[in-house]
Parts: C-alpha cells; structure tokens; sequence
C-alpha cells in the first residue's frame, strides 16, 4: 500500500480476509471479543456446528493469526489477536483512502 501505513499487502492480507470470510469463523470471533477465552467446546455451544467442525474453524484462524491457544490442563483455551484486527483495518483504511484519491481525481476531471 502506497500511504506509509503499516497495513499489509494484498497477499499478507488475502487469508486474513479469507478467514473472516466464513459466518461461523465470525460468530467464534465474536464470542472471543465479548467473552474472553473460551475451551473448543465452551465456543461451539454458540455455533450450530460439531466440535470437530469449531476445531477446524479455529486452526484456519489460528492460521490467519486471528486467534492462538494454550494449554490449560487437558483443555486448550483459544483467544483472539486484536493485533490481526487491526492489521485489517488498516488494510480497508488503506484502501478506502486510494477510493477517496481516485473519487477526487474523477470529481477534479469532470469539473474542468
């Protein structure tokens, strides 16, 4: 991205935003920003799918570095990475900046 920004490039994004790309990652995500850290079943009773489903959910946000887990006696408990959140939000910040650049320029065109 061209501003400066410490927002990420379109590829360091693109499984950031594929990962939030799924209802049922985001309900997860949504239950860890509400609720704090939550076991692998404590967060699938929210969601209408199977633990081992919440599981694979949670490894593609892991993956995404959205989210990250430890151990807690026989339980891993997953919390959420603001951090990640905000490197999206840089990303749409950075790119809704360029939209507002290129608007100007049309708007400045048509009006000469």
């Amino acid at each position: 991205m061209s501003r400066g920004s410490a927002a990420p490039t379109a590829r360091a994004a693109a499984p950031l935003f594929a990962a939030l790309g799924d209802e049922t990652r985001l309900r997860i995500l949504a239950r860890l920003a509400s609720a704090g850290p939550g076991s692998t079943a404590h967060l699938g009773e929210r969601v209408d799918v199977t633990r081992q489903a919440v599981t694979k959910h949670l490894e593609v946000l892991a993956e995404a570095g959205l989210v990250r887990d430890r151990r807690a006696g026989r339980e891993r408990l997953w919390e959420l990475v603001p951090a990640r959140l905000a490197d999206a939000h840089a990303y749409l910040d950075d790119v809704a900046a360029q939209w507002d650049d290129a608007l100007a320029r049309l708007r400045d065109f048509v009006e000469r």
